[in-house]
């Protein structure tokens, strides 16, 4: 092979490859969205399901330069991960669904939330036979309330026995009550007449924990839709997650997005009037027109199930995506024009011409929640 041929190889190589399908986290508009949501009172920044899929170190990091003042997650494990990334903040996990690891929680100071007199009992007994482990340091512990959602929480009937035993863990030299929480059902609805049975049954708990000399305790109730619309639930720290990465579950409120997503065009080609396009040819062009490939699909996120706006942006137009959605790939149909092999197409972003995560989610008939925690693992998080 002639050194010409060679070196004509190598360089169609190095051209054909490109940054594939990428979120990128955008620092600036996290602390945008924490400054709007500030209330004057302690932020918990929540990072769980990888920090809504923006990547969970680098959403907590943002978070925190930009003022927050805890951080919570679902359970010690993604804790232990961020405190192994060098974040100091406190940290509340309160979802455990494989249990509490009380060394692990004592280890890398994560406080964790109890929601049931079993847990916590369990909890206590755990303690006590991990006391040369734990150094001799109590667990940290928020009491969590069924404030209305009967999804977790210690149901009201069961707080005065929730208390006793918190005391007892507690006079053990186990336990420290650092709070007490609880969710809010209606939030979303930002009518703050939804939320007075709630926030009247936390307080009142939280009133009954101090008369039991649980004290001094930190009290809160509201996320990111409480935060923007309801002083009354706001309490001593206020919890927001989606709208760190520019969701308003309420849609109240213009918050900043947060992440860009884009992938390559990998294939290009112009058909004639009549082409079915993917699978089962439920679309078929009826013109001749461009087509454009991109390397991602409901492996790594897109919905399978869309409406006919449902589009991306490539070359500074929005273009309709056709055809079924494909475990890897996505059809795109860019009319007259024909974008090569490497173009660079938003999925969703900032910027007023990219959609929205809020147009996919209504583009699929679902919540933009699902649209950035489903972002598969093949799309590369990176740092804006």
């Amino acid at each position: 092979m002639s050194m010409l041929i060679e070196e004509g190889r190598t360089e169609a190589m190095a051209a054909a490859r490109f940054a594939g399908p990428t979120l990128q986290l955008i620092r600036g508009a996290v602390a945008e969205n924490l400054r709007r949501m500030r209330t004057g009172g302690p932020v918990m920044a929540v990072v769980k399901a990888d920090g809504y899929g923006h990547g969970a170190l680098a959403v907590a990091s943002a978070a925190v330069d930009a003022g927050a003042e805890w951080l919570g997650v679902t359970d010690v494990t993604e804790g232990a991960v961020l405190r192994g990334g060098g974040i100091d903040a406190p940290i509340l996990a309160w979802l455990h669904p494989a249990g509490i690891d009380v060394v692990a929680a004592v280890r890398n100071r994560i406080d964790v939330a109890v929601g049931s007199v079993d847990e916590l009992a369990e909890l206590i007994d755990d303690a006590l036979v991990a006391g040369p482990a734990r150094g001799g340091a109590r667990v940290r512990v928020h009491l969590h309330l069924d404030t209305g959602m009967a999804r977790g929480g210690c149901p009201v009937r069961d707080w005065d026995r929730m208390l006793q035993l918190a005391r007892r863990g507690r006079d053990a030299g186990l336990l420290r009550i650092v709070g007490v929480m609880g969710h809010l059902p209606q939030a979303d609805l930002a009518d703050p007449r939804a939320n007075v049975p709630w926030v009247m049954r936390l307080r009142h708990a939280r009133d009954t924990a101090l008369r039991a000399g649980l004290a001094p305790l930190i009290a809160h109730l509201g996320a990111t839709s409480a935060a923007l619309s309801d002083p009354s639930a706001r309490f001593d720290l206020v919890r927001v997650g989606a709208g760190l990465v520019g969701i308003d579950p309420s849609r109240t409120v213009e918050l900043a997005p947060a992440g860009r997503f884009t992938a390559p065009v990998v294939h290009s080609a112009e058909v004639e009037a009549g082409t079915p396009v993917g699978y089962g040819g439920a679309h078929v062009t009826d013109r001749r027109t461009c087509i454009s490939v991109l390397g991602v699909g409901y492996a790594d996120g897109i919905p399978r199930e869309l409406s006919r706006e449902a589009c991306v942006e490539i070359g500074g137009r929005r273009h309709r995506v056709v055809g079924r959605v494909s475990m890897d790939q996505i059809v795109v149909d860019t009319g007259d024009v024909s974008f090569p092999r490497g173009s660079v197409a938003t999925v969703f972003g900032p910027g007023g011409i990219a959609p929205t995560v809020q147009e996919w989610a209504d583009w699929a008939g679902t919540i933009p929640h699902t649209i950035v925690t489903g972002i598969g693992a093949r799309v590369a998080r990176t740092v804006a």
